[in-house]
């Protein structure tokens, strides 16, 4: 999975088997090593949800995209290519979020 930030967007962008492995069990996650112990690392994730919003979450080493599963099903088992939202973050800054198939 590539994760790339540009401005006010974050993009997720996932393998074939990275779907599939999505579909099956509702996450997946990649552990980029910043430094030489486990807790100096990146964990970038994306995750399905019962909520009916796109939501963001942030700490510890970790970014995780929360897709409402309504949508992550439809997403996983058709052959759209993408998912968009934009939040509303802090002092009403806008924050794109798109996920794509590769």
């Amino acid at each position: 999975m590539k994760l790339r930030f540009e401005d006010n967007s974050i993009r997720l962008r996932l393998s074939e088997v990275e779907v599939a492995h999505f579909a099956a069990t509702g996450r997946v996650a990649v552990v980029v090593p910043l430094g030489p112990t486990e807790r100096e690392s990146l964990t970038y994730a994306l995750e399905r949800s019962e909520s009916e919003e796109f939501r963001i979450t942030h700490g510890a080493g970790a970014i995780t995209v929360k897709v409402p599963a309504t949508l992550a099903t439809h997403w996983t088992s058709t052959d759209q290519n993408g998912l968009s939202a934009t939040l509303t973050m802090a002092e009403s800054q806008a924050l794109k979020v798109l996920i794509e198939k590769d």
